[in-house]
């Protein structure tokens, strides 16, 4: 199935020139006259419309959600199945509160990891009150997060935990729970393994080790079994026989393997998106290769903030501005709700 692409445009519509100022200025001004110009009015209740960011690790997820999030009045419900728990931020790579620019998170770093494994029933649970909890204030979710399996059972208008709509043959299509807007951020294979394996060089620069010594410091292995789905972070099984031998060469098979098992998650996350596409799910593309090749290159700030608003962001925020304004347009012509 070909999935919708969108390629990136020098200028934007009329409609979204304050928003892409607003990007390069900073002001939130610009979210206000966005928000205005698509009929989302702050603190009237809306009717349950989200928006959905997906893609692989590392492509830019969360900072679409941060630049969206600032742009129209909405907070983020995190779908990410090991971002949901407490602990092990450095290495789970949760979005700091510095880079999170004001707007509100839900459901990130939340839950006890000693509390058992989260289910994606259980996320379902989660998540639609997090919705309705935001739409009831007059703002837009914004789902966000590479958990495939979360997003599946989220936006599914039926879901029955017994299915893998991931493998076998292609089901029936979904019909979706909320109206929604799906954007899935993509990186071209090969580049998204440089980055990635640099985004792992990196977190260990910034104390990922440390943090991990912590984690497993008294009995490691009961910590792991204590915590199901936080032990299944990527960077703790692989560290855990370093931390028994601590030689040089472990420390180097620990990296490669954190290196790798990235990479392939990655590709999974791709496969898995590809397929719901297979199913109907109506999912926009947006390219940030461009963006990431110019941060591998060291092009600076200013070279990779322009490929991110052009291929990215620009596409990104014309394609929300279409399904708000579509989605508040249905939602006037239907009848009144008979409670």
């Amino acid at each position: 199935m070909r999935i919708p692409y969108a390629r990136g445009r020098a200028t934007a519509r009329r409609g979204l020139i304050p928003t892409l100022l607003g990007y390069l200025a900073g002001k939130r001004a610009a979210a206000e006259e966005f928000a205005g110009a698509v009929g989302v009015e702050k603190g009237r209740r809306r009717d349950g419309g989200v928006v959905v960011i997906m893609g692989a690790t590392g492509t830019g997820k969360s900072k679409l959600s941060i630049d969206v999030g600032t742009r129209i009045p909405a907070e983020v419900v995190n779908a990410d199945k090991i971002q949901v728990y407490r602990g092990l931020d450095i290495t789970t790579n949760k979005i700091s509160i510095d880079d999170r620019r004001g707007v509100p998170h839900h459901l990130l770093g939340e839950l006890d990891p000693a509390g058992g494994e989260l289910s994606p029933a259980g996320f379902r649970s989660l998540a639609r009150m997090a919705v309705e909890r935001i739409s009831s204030r007059g703002l837009i979710p914004v789902v966000a997060g590479g958990s495939n399996s979360y997003i599946h059972a989220m936006m599914v208008d039926r879901y029955d935990e017994r299915e893998n709509p991931f493998a076998g043959a292609p089901a029936a299509r979904h019909r979706f729970r909320h109206p929604s807007c799906f954007l899935w951020v993509d990186v071209e294979a090969a580049v998204l393994a440089e980055h990635l394996d640099r985004r792992v060089d990196d977190m260990l620069g910034m104390g990922m080790v440390e943090e991990l010594e912590m984690y497993f410091s008294g009995d490691g292995s009961a910590a792991v079994d204590r915590h199901p789905g936080l032990g299944k972070a990527i960077g703790v099984p692989e560290f855990r026989e370093y931390f028994r031998r601590r030689t040089p060469a472990a420390y180097e098979d620990a990296v490669t393997a954190i290196k790798e098992n990235t990479r392939r998650l990655a590709e999974e996350q791709v496969r898995k998106i590809e397929r719901l596409a297979e199913l109907g799910w109506p999912i926009l593309r947006v390219d940030a290769t461009t963006a990431v090749m110019a941060r591998l290159a060291g092009a600076g700030r200013p070279a990779e903030a322009e490929a991110w608003e052009r291929d990215v962001l620009g596409p990104s925020l014309r394609a929300v501005e279409r399904f708000l304004h579509e989605h508040q347009a249905q939602h006037r012509q239907l009848p009144p709700h008979n409670k």
